[in-house]
């Protein structure tokens, strides 16, 4: 994390709430990730934040790329649309994968021109791609125990392992080509035995396809990769160390292995500095106001189920306080059981590790606008 210094610095130059995306941190996660699984190719979830800034680093350091919708396709091209046509296409076929199962009929004639590789998990989804995206590759979604995630995906998406051959075949009898399986095992995943249980039922359904002469050659193994928001999120390199061993006995090369990080990537490249604008005491207990709340950056406490501390610059002795943000609504309300120092107003707090899934979902609601955000430790162009 940048110094309290520098955090500070930034708040005074930019005013609160203000966003602080450190891209040397955003480098290191990148690198980390290559150093422990480097069979691994990591497609960066754009939907953890889909900042072009964060993007560019990410493609200029060899990232690859997930993108769930239109709009994140064209953050991702924007970056490669000087590219000589050739090099384009090649990138957009090697480095972007489309990994929302269910997509609109008019994205995936946006998409056609670019013969992307698409994921899907159903019928209908196989004869709308037919219509729609004929030039596109495809890769079957799974369903996989989700079992102790934060956020469960497998209600919404993945076919059953029993159907999954037969979705092959019927991709194949339409004319469309299946490169590959995919899978995720849920978001912030610490129960690791939910990724050796997915990577085995791949691996049988491998093996039951390539018996009905169906030859695939890829792996997307999704995310979940746990980002270290406390100490209780055990070190990557021993979720690495399993998922590498098992690679390696279940999925000998030439198979291509991809992965999805994106809280992982991102998640401690920002912290947030936010400011006291209100303080009571009600029912005995310290309240604090501050100007940022879940409309705004901390939205992942509703929409993600996570936690962000709330700490202070100042040091001195704490208490139990409530953190509400500025919203005239009582869901905006940060935390119930937070310690902090007596305060002030116009006293700075901040939260780290804030970078996946919080401003990327802020609004306007209630008429007050998202933080600022500003980049730091940026490459040079």
């Amino acid at each position: 994390m940048l110094s309290p210094a520098k955090l500070r610095q930034l708040a005074r130059q930019h005013g609160t709430p203000v966003f602080v995306v450190d891209h040397a941190q955003l480098r290191q996660n990148f690198q980390q990730f290559r150093k422990y699984m480097p069979r691994v190719q990591p497609y960066y979830a754009v939907k953890a934040n889909p900042a072009p800034e964060i993007v560019r680093t990410l493609y200029k350091i060899g990232a690859s790329f997930d993108v769930a919708s239109l709009p994140e396709f064209e953050i991702v091209h924007e970056n490669i649309k000087d590219l000589p046509a050739k090099e384009r296409q090649a990138f957009i076929w090697d480095k972007i994968i489309y990994a929302n199962p269910i997509k609109a009929t008019k994205t995936l004639e946006a998409l056609d021109e670019y013969k992307p590789l698409v994921t899907y998990d159903n019928v209908e989804e196989i004869r709308k791609i037919k219509r729609h995206a004929p030039h596109a590759g495809l890769a079957l979604r799974l369903k996989v125990p989700n079992t102790g995630a934060m956020v469960e995906l497998s209600s919404k998406f993945g076919a059953a392992p029993g159907d999954a051959v037969a979705l092959i075949a019927a991709a194949h009898e339409a004319g469309l080509v299946v490169e590959g399986l995919s899978f995720h095992v849920g978001s912030q995943t610490t129960n690791y035995e939910n990724f050796i249980q997915a990577l085995n039922l791949a691996a049988g359904i491998f093996r039951e396809a390539e018996s009905r002469g169906f030859k695939m050659k890829l792996l997307d193994i999704g995310g979940g990769f746990p980002a270290p928001y406390d100490s209780q999120v055990k070190p990557f390199r021993h979720l690495a160390s399993k998922l590498n061993s098992e690679i390696d006995r279940l999925f000998p090369p030439p198979m291509e292995i991809l992965a999805e990080p994106g809280r992982f990537m991102v998640a401690t490249a920002a912290t947030l500095v936010a400011s006291i604008i209100g303080k009571a005491v009600r029912d005995g207990k310290l309240c604090y106001y501050i100007d940022d709340g879940v409309y705004h950056t901390f939205s992942g406490i509703i929409f993600d189920h996570c936690k962000y501390p709330v700490k202070s610059f100042k040091k001195g002795p704490t208490q139990i306080c409530s953190v509400f943000g500025p919203t005239c609504d009582a869901l905006d309300t940060i935390s119930l059981a937070e310690e902090l120092p007596e305060l002030e107003l116009g006293d700075l707090v901040y939260s780290p590790n804030i970078g996946a899934y919080s401003q990327a979902s802020s609004t306007w609601f209630n008429g007050f606008p998202p933080a600022t955000v500003v980049h730091v430790n940026q490459l040079p162009e």
